[in-house]
């Protein structure tokens, strides 16, 4: 099954998703699916968190367009990564990449061959004129190496996955949830031999030190309390059952943190 999926921060009351689509039917029969075009306006790492998240539920070949885009129009190149599993099309900016570095083994490609683009290209929409055109002609075989050259001086952006030293973790805030809850990029394979469920541990994080309990989920401390788990990106979370977080600790994104267990 050929599948062309798309993230935008477009919003849904207006006409920009469904004009890329339409550009994507015209060129391709692949099935186009929406991850979600409600992200932040220009908030590039958003972006690149929610495609990071749903990436890995879709299968072999799946083509990913990403627009997320405050530099359109200007000298920013449009890329093409190849994957071990998955395709990414987007503008270099970063978006892409953490999605890539999970996926591993990817190749970036310049988009420069404008026999694959629309014939009339918008300053402001490249979503719908060069991203998604590419991303369609794609599904239907073209070999990589005709959208453009290889790259390596792309725009990174690398989530990473933390580390463990000795009894602690140390880690970094990804992204803050809509509700409050504080994902780090502590993954559960790094964490899996260091924490037991049910246990408390401390926890460094912005300016303050805390103690809770390491739990399968929100619902296992009471309402208001803190707790740590993992989350449903395989990454370790801090959270408030039913309360936020971030704001009641005055985290943001990119902190440092520590966890040490015994």
């Amino acid at each position: 099954m050929k599948i062309i999926t798309f993230l935008s921060d477009f919003g849904t009351k207006n006409s920009y998703v469904s004009q890329m689509k339409g550009a994507a039917v015209g060129i391709t029969n692949a099935r186009l699916i929406d991850i979600t075009h409600e992200i932040t306006p220009h908030n590039i790492r958003e972006g690149a968190y929610a495609l990071r998240s749903a990436a890995p539920y879709f299968p072999q070949g799946t083509v990913h367009v990403a627009v997320v885009d405050p530099g359109v129009g200007t000298g920013r190149r449009g890329i093409l990564i190849t994957t071990s599993k998955q395709i990414l099309i987007g503008p270099d900016n970063g978006i892409l990449m953490p999605t890539a570095h999970f996926l591993g083994d990817f190749i970036v490609y310049e988009i420069s061959n404008e026999k694959y683009m629309l014939n009339s290209i918008s300053s402001t929409f490249h979503g719908r004129d060069i991203f998604t055109p590419v991303a369609a002609h794609i599904t239907n075989g073209v070999p990589f190496e005709e959208i453009g050259n290889r790259l390596t001086d792309f725009v990174d952006l690398d989530f990473g996955q933390g580390e463990i030293r000795e009894n602690a973790a140390t880690g970094t805030v990804i992204y803050v949830d809509r509700f409050g809850n504080i994902i780090t990029n502590l993954t559960r394979e790094i964490l899996s031999n260091v924490l037991v469920y049910n246990k408390n541990i401390m926890v460094f994080i912005g300016e303050k030190c805390l103690e809770m309990p390491f739990v399968k989920s929100y619902g296992y401390v009471k309402k208001r309390d803190m707790l740590a788990t993992i989350g449903s990106s395989n990454l370790l979370e801090i959270s408030i059952n039913q309360g936020n977080a971030a704001k009641k600790l005055s985290v943001k994104e990119d902190d440092k943190l520590e966890i040490l267990f015994s």
